[in-house]
């Protein structure tokens, strides 16, 4: 039998673990304990941290996997990096990993490689600033090296950058943060898989968020609405700024604006899928194409199939930030519920205070047959 194994256990990696087993893989999960779903769905799991490289390759030297693999989690593809470059299987670089895990690199590698990019410096305090006159305020602060609005901060003047910057750093795992001009306009992602270096575009969402200071995503809805026109502008950007990064396998999830004057603003790439059910839900259920089954197939040195399984439709998230959320999953309940795809465990509202991503009280996803129809169920754009 073929081997996998999977870096993250969480509800996120969990449709990578059942998809993987779904296509005849032994399914080998590494991952903290704390009772995430994917310690009882895996055929072995391991209760090894995933910053734990080399005592995860010890055990992987031992199972011997066709492929390694992870999806929706900067962290955990570090150490995918890691475990198949010395494992001999399909992986993107070291210098890749580390480009598109540290915002900072990543601006200087799409610089480097003519991506058009704001103003930017690194910092671990308001001191190190070399010239706030190179800057158009406002601004964005955020840690280096977190994802899932951790640390995130607009700020419209000068007065207000020390605290966003102290908050950025205390955040980072590094204790650095990038400050940058911000990117005005609506707040889109592009869904890509690649081989080989050769870039296959999946889909375009769009993204609904708390907006400033923060950016906390409330949800997110695909197809985006764009024309073709505007596509093929996004594809074109998107494809150079990947190949700047130097990805050349697996999943990317490129962050952009487009801007008033109609250009494309890259805010930030991952390497990897991205996360609130985008790559692991939507992107599947709006375009036919099983993005898992493509990561799958790139980990283990295969073209990946992107032969839509179904006629597209449209689908989005929705995130549950107060009772108003839940007044409209109760609408769709009562009003919509063949278009009801899935709803996860959801904490009572207000138990805690929503900071960023990881601290949302749950969500839960709709489909429809276009994009309109599914505006009018999930009333994403009236929130």
């Amino acid at each position: 039998m073929k081997k996998i194994v999977i870096i993250g256990a969480n509800d996120f990696q969990n449709p990578l673990i059942l998809k993987a087993k779904e296509m005849g893989f032994e399914t080998h999960v590494f991952a903290w304990q704390d009772g995430s779903i994917g310690e009882r769905t895996a055929d072995y799991f391991y209760p090894i941290s995933i910053v734990e490289k080399d005592e995860i390759l010890k055990k992987c030297k031992d199972i011997m996997p066709d492929a390694v693999a992870t999806i929706a989690s900067d962290l955990a593809n570090i150490t995918v990096q890691y475990l198949a470059q010395r494992l001999s299987l399909p992986c993107n670089s070291e210098e890749c990993i580390d480009i598109t895990t540290n915002k900072y690199k990543m601006r200087q590698a799409l610089a480097d490689g003519g991506v058009k990019v704001p103003h930017f410096e690194i910092v671990g305090s308001v001191d190190d600033i070399k010239d706030y006159g190179k800057f158009s305020f406002p601004v964005i602060v955020k840690p280096t090296d977190r994802s899932g609005s951790r640390g995130i901060t607009k700020v419209e003047d000068v007065s207000q950058l020390e605290a966003a910057i102290t908050s950025s750093v205390e955040q980072s795992f590094e204790k650095k943060a990038i400050v940058e001009d911000y990117i005005t306009g609506p707040e889109f992602s592009c869904e890509c898989i690649s081989f080989n270096g050769v870039h296959h575009f999946l889909t375009v969402t769009q993204k609904f968020t708390t907006g400033a200071p923060h950016f906390i995503e409330t949800g997110h809805m695909e197809p985006a609405g764009l024309n073709d026109a505007m596509l093929n502008k996004v594809k074109k950007t998107i494809f150079k700024a990947l190949t700047a990064l130097k990805v050349e396998f697996g999943a990317s999830h490129s962050e952009f604006r487009i801007t008033p004057d109609g250009e494309i603003g890259i805010i930030e790439i991952g390497s990897r899928m991205g996360g609130d059910c985008i790559g692991s839900n939507l992107v599947y259920l709006s375009t036919g194409v099983d993005f898992v089954r493509g990561v799958i197939d790139v980990a283990s040195g295969k073209e990946p199939d992107l032969t839509p399984d179904f006629e597209p439709r449209a689908a989005a998230i929705r995130f549950v930030f107060s009772k108003e959320d839940m007044n409209v999953l109760d609408n769709v309940k009562k009003n919509y519920k063949d278009n009801l795809y899935f709803v996860s465990e959801i904490s009572e509202i207000g138990e805690h205070k929503i900071v960023d991503s990881g601290t949302r009280y749950g969500f839960y996803i709709m489909t429809a047959d276009n994009r309109e129809e599914l505006l009018e169920i999930s009333k994403l754009n009236r929130r």
